[in-house]
């Protein structure tokens, strides 16, 4: 087993895809803009929350009503992220076996800094050793700079390290790290995409625990 494992948030830990949908549709609602459903809202995350209301308003809005808009989102879902949030099935019980091992382990997000460790203080107190989301002037996943920042951070070496995800954009993530990477199918993408990256697959935490094991 490796060192550190760097998990992904939205669709890894927690399944936050109502709360992401609700704030959106009330960001919209705000403009007279027309709302969207849950299976767009899981369509249009994974490259951080600028980019969900950018997928998320009409196509060709304006870049000052978009402002608008994701100013909106932010306040909403800073003070909403936890009303129906929830971790998925058996991950407290997977942390907690890497934690006995001895595991250091991480979350990098594309979700701003603030909610994301908001989130992780809430469910998983004293958890994680290491927290990262969205920051200004760091570059966002796909590129590798917080997972390599999260290593340093750590006193660790990439070669040492796995990162855990549920999307293609967790995929490039790692790969573009250097890292090795397993992605869950109970997240936001399908999993005939997630099999098309020639990486493991877990559809469970107890074997997602049996994967890392062997990595």
């Amino acid at each position: 087993m490796k060192k550190l494992v760097i998990f992904d948030l939205d669709g890894t830990l927690l399944n936050t895809l109502e709360d992401l949908c609700s704030s959106t549709n009330f960001a919209l609602r705000s403009e007279s803009l027309p709302g969207r459903s849950l299976d767009e809202v899981r369509r249009f995350v994974g490259n951080g929350i600028r980019k969900l209301i950018e997928r998320a308003v009409p196509e060709g809005t304006d870049a000052e009503l978009t402002d608008r808009v994701f100013s909106a989102f932010k306040t909403h879902y800073t003070a909403n992220c936890e009303v129906k949030t929830a971790p998925y099935e058996g991950i407290r019980e997977l942390l907690q076996s890497l934690k006995s091992r001895g595991v250091l382990l991480g979350v990098v997000s594309n979700k701003a800094d603030e909610p994301v460790k908001k989130l992780i203080a809430h469910y998983f107190p004293d958890v994680f050793d290491s927290v990262v989301g969205e920051r200004e002037g760091v570059r966002k996943k796909p590129a590798p700079d917080s997972v390599l920042e999260t290593v340093r951070a750590l006193g660790c070496c990439i070669s040492d390290t796995v990162y855990v995800g549920d999307s293609d954009v967790d995929r490039h993530t790692a790969e573009n790290a250097g890292c090795d990477c397993v992605l869950v199918s109970w997240g936001f993408r399908e999993r005939a995409l997630l099999e098309s990256f020639g990486v493991p697959v877990a559809d469970s935490a107890p074997e997602l625990l049996e994967l890392l094991d062997r990595i």
